[in-house]
């Protein structure tokens, strides 16, 4: 289930375009309660209500909290748990687990452990139990239950693409020496020091064409669905789980210029994919609201991630990291009035038959917009 992929409409529509020349600094958006912000806030609390969409309901925990109800009055971590938590005999995937999609091709487990990542991140004790179809487990059982389920495969493309959730939930729940050391569920020792080095390592690689256009001075590096741009949600996910692991004084003195070096990547990532899209409105009109969306999905993912990195990893952006991040979320409130005045909030009904890709987007991005705008009041 590749939810949050890059449709290949558009990314061969943003590689086709010519990028524009670099526009000036965008003025700062205004304070993060207002219209646009608010907007997202009900979208996300409308459409990732459904207790029948755990993969919904997670996005909406990220938004909102987890204090987020379903629409059926429970606590959304409560019915994300309770209903779709499985049983697993197989000692390769741990002895729980959610299913990558309900019976009905719902999305659930999307991506590996996004759920548990989801649980742990909003802030649930390891001591929260839950009484499921598979009896009655902790968030502690569920995050032991990833770890016995864990394998490092560093030299598989597809697994850098789906183990940022993991390795964020992991990052978040174990610390660096020999405590990061354990054995999965058949018997293989996993030295999550050595995985985050390797993490590091992967980020690298994916992130070299963005750095030599850093490096050479352009202003924008075309997407081409390279590197990291092959990710879902543009590979951030990966990027946050790094800065989880980044927390610890420890790590960012071994990880040192290398890891400072990637932060300055990802600004100016942001710089690069502005024009981009701008020229990508402009060359076709008609796949407007598939851009704006786009757009959604990246400058909430980036807002969200400065925002832990400022968070959790002690990271304090120079005034023109802080500018861009400011002008990243001017050019979010621009994309959701944009989306606003095109009815695409009123058409989730018609999104969801029609442009099923489109729909998932705006319920699950909308999400980490409002958590992503909530770090930069």
């Amino acid at each position: 289930m590749k939810t949050h992929r890059l449709p290949v409409l558009l990314a061969a529509l943003l590689a086709a375009t010519p990028a524009l020349a670099a526009p000036a600094a965008a003025p700062k958006a205004r304070a993060p309660r207002n219209e646009m912000h608010e907007l997202l806030v009900r979208q996300c609390r409308t459409h990732a209500a459904d207790p029948k969409n755990p993969w919904a309901l997670a996005h909406g925990v990220t938004g909102l909290g987890a204090d987020f109800r379903a629409r059926d009055g429970r606590r959304a971590t409560q019915a994300m748990v309770a209903d779709f938590l499985q049983k697993a005999n197989d000692p390769r995937v741990g002895p729980y687990g959610f299913p990558a999609r309900t019976a009905d091709g719902t999305p659930a487990d999307a991506h590996p452990n996004l759920l548990v990542k989801t649980l742990v991140q909003a802030g649930l004790q390891q001591g929260t139990t839950w009484n499921t179809a598979a009896g009655k487990v902790s968030l502690a059982q569920l995050v032991e239950s990833a770890r016995r389920g864990f394998h490092h495969v560093p030299s598989n493309d597809h697994y850098w693409e789906q183990v940022g959730w993991t390795l964020d939930l992991l990052a978040s729940t174990l610390k660096p020496g020999e405590g990061a050391v354990f054995q999965n569920g058949t018997g293989d020792t996993i030295d999550f020091n050595q995985v985050m080095d390797d993490a590091l390592a992967y980020l690298e690689r994916a992130n070299a064409a963005l750095a030599a256009g850093m490096d050479a001075g352009s202003p924008s590096v075309p997407k081409n669905r390279q590197g990291i741009y092959s990710h879902p949600c543009g590979g951030l996910h990966l990027v946050q789980a790094l800065g989880s692991w980044a927390r610890h004084p420890e790590v960012r003195a071994r990880w040192g210029k290398r890891w400072e070096r990637q932060i300055e990547v990802l600004f100016y990532r942001v710089r690069s994919e502005r024009p981009q899209y701008e020229a990508a409105l402009q060359a076709r009109p008609d796949h407007r609201i598939a851009v704006l969306t786009q757009m959604v999905k990246f400058y909430g993912h980036f807002l969200e991630t400065t925002g832990r990195l400022k968070a959790e990893a002690g990271f304090t952006p120079s005034p023109e990291q802080l500018r861009d991040i400011y002008t990243a979320r001017g050019q979010l409130a621009l994309a959701v009035r944009q989306l606003d005045s095109l009815g695409a909030f009123q058409q989730m009904d018609r999104l969801r038959e029609t442009q099923r890709q489109v729909w998932l987007d705006l319920i699950g991005d909308s999400c980490h917009a409002v958590n992503g705008w909530n770090h930069w009041p």
